[in-house]
């Protein structure tokens, strides 16, 4: 298929209505902002009512209330609960809606908890949930409910805590609200003589990692700004009886966060939203763009000048929110490339400092996770995909592809290849997004014939579905998310057929006026619990889009 058989005005209408899609979601500051209501949910609401229900259930019945009227409305008719209200049913967010509707109101909630466990007893328990981590989260609540003895759950090993590198590598991400439910077990788990003593000598430091992230938030009561998170971490220290003015900052910070249908949000996402939205613009031509310059500057404002204590990161980073968040390389290298491709000068010092920052966080492995070197944590890290999004941000600030640095992470990214050629992805849907982005990488550093870029897009080629479309690559309907990744990746690779096809798909795929709808296909928890990202979406369709133009004029 050639540009002719798309249509050349066919395709420009719709980069250009794509594109005003797109600016009609940025706000004034720079964001593109989609709201809340695309992050409402369930683990944040059944987090935040479990917190209040342990740290202030005299004092919220209102909010636990609301909270609960909310779980209850969003359970699916097949008795199950979805991260996101709306999609299917999915193990972990039924495993811990039921789990905190039976704690805070046994009677009153018996009806939807049956329906939960019944649900979850289809599935084949929580057993089967194909997420260790995730088991271990939901056999937490199950102890809250009662289900489960304290003997039962499996310990958080407060002791570690004394050794803080290790004690990062082994929870990375995870480290403020496995030290929390950490010191909690201290009082409500049987312990060791030798763990009791170990706990106390902990105990000390595993504050210190907890405080540490909440000081750096500003002490305004969150962790990451997520309910979630922030529900583990304060039913943790409310259970355990300490800190009490974190526990009393986070209670304020339910109350002030609750929106009116009863919800809770997971972080948001303004720079997650705004690095792929305005990467979009760029490679479909809007470079010069007010709206492409409004994200420059809050990317240059949004990066971290202060080191993140708690994961022993230094400073120079961005996070996926707002300009207290939690560092992240994935975000960092994207917002790399973005303020590398950007016109104007005003950029190149926050370049650089991203550019230290992504260096230092490389493993010594060659490959990069979430922002913990060398985690040992799977759903952290080392992750391909993140690997190749490093890499790419590295050769647009100017790293030339023979650094050592990108050499290490090359060989590493041979060695992580899947026996079928393909990729994983930690933070999206296997496996084509994250072939796709490796298949790029190989190209862009010279290796197109290597016998890894040649599987990596043999993969790809054969994970087209029939109408042109990709989807997961293991027959799943095609995404537009999934689509533009694989096309734009084609493009850079020659493979310019195979790309036609996939645009011919993005162009049906249109909405009526421009834009396409978002997919689930970001995994908040890994093959659990997805959502969708509508400036990710536009992104992927504007970059694949403004490529396949470029190279067919």
């Amino acid at each position: 298929m050639t540009s002719a058989h798309t249509g050349t005005e066919e395709l420009a209408t719709a980069i250009e209505e794509g594109a005003e899609a797109l600016l009609a979601a940025q706000r004034p500051d720079g964001v593109f902002d989609y709201g809340a209501s695309s992050l409402r949910s369930t683990l944040a609401t059944a987090g935040a009512i479990t917190a209040l229900h342990f740290a202030d259930p005299g004092g919220a019945p209102d909010l636990i209330g609301a909270g609960a009227d909310r779980l209850r409305r969003t359970q699916n008719e097949d008795g199950g609960w979805a991260m996101v209200p709306g999609l299917p049913s999915e193990p972990g967010p039924t495993a811990v809606s039921a789990a905190a509707l039976h704690l805070v109101d046994p009677a009153g909630n018996a009806e939807q908890v049956a329906a939960g466990r019944r649900w979850l007893d289809d599935y084949g328990g929580l057993e089967a949930i194909p997420h260790p981590e995730v088991v271990l989260w939901c056999r937490q609540f199950y102890g809250f409910a009662g289900w489960l003895a304290p003997s039962q759950m499996r310990r958080f090993p407060l002791e570690l805590a004394l050794v803080p590198g290790l004690y990062r590598r082994l929870f990375d991400l995870r480290l403020p609200m496995a030290s929390a439910l950490g010191l909690a077990q201290t009082r409500h788990r049987p312990l060791t003589r030798l763990q009791q003593r170990l706990a106390r000598w902990a105990e000390p430091k595993a504050l210190l990692c907890i405080r540490q992230a909440f000081e750096h938030e500003g002490s305004a009561g969150s962790w990451s700004e997520d309910a979630w998170v922030t529900g583990l971490v304060c039913a943790g220290l409310a259970r355990a009886g300490l800190a009490p003015d974190m526990v009393e900052a986070a209670v304020g910070w339910f109350r002030r966060t609750m929106h009116p249908d009863g919800s809770w949000a997971s972080t948001p996402l303004d720079a997650a939203w705004t690095m792929y939205a305005a990467r979009g613009l760029l490679e479909a031509g809007y470079r010069d763009h007010p709206g492409v310059a409004a994200a420059r500057e809050l990317f240059v404002r949004l990066q971290q000048h202060r080191p993140f204590l708690a994961f022993g990161c230094p400073p120079g980073f961005w996070g996926w929110s707002g300009p207290n968040g939690w560092p992240a390389v994935l975000e960092t290298g994207e917002i790399i490339s973005v303020l590398a491709r950007s016109p104007g000068t005003g950029q190149e010092q926050a370049i650089a400092q991203g550019v230290a920052w992504l260096s230092d966080r490389q493993d010594s492995r060659g490959s990069w996770g979430l922002c913990v070197r060398n985690t040992k944590v799977a759903n952290s890290g080392p992750c391909p995909m993140t690997t190749a999004q490093a890499v790419d941000a590295l050769l647009d600030a100017g790293v030339p592809a023979g650094d050592k640095r990108i050499r290490r992470a090359l060989r590493w990214l041979g060695r992580a290849q899947l026996p079928d050629g393909g990729y994983e992805s930690v933070w999206y849907r296997e496996h084509t997004m994250g072939t796709a982005a490796v298949l790029e990488t190989f190209v862009r550093c010279g290796q197109t014939g290597s016998t890894a870029a040649v599987r990596a897009r043999d993969w790809l080629l054969g994970a087209r579905n029939a109408d042109g479309s990709w989807g997961d690559g293991h027959g799943a309907p095609g995404t537009v998310e999934e689509t533009g990744w694989a096309v734009s990746s084609l493009l850079a690779a020659g493979e310019r057929e195979a790309a036609a096809d996939g645009v011919r798909w993005l162009l049906a795929a249109r909405l009526p006026g421009g834009g396409w709808t978002p997919h689930p296909v970001h995994e908040y928890v890994r093959r659990v619990s997805r959502y969708a990202n509508p400036g990710f979406t536009h992104g992927m369709a504007l970059r694949a889009l403004g490529r396949f133009q470029a190279v067919t004029r």
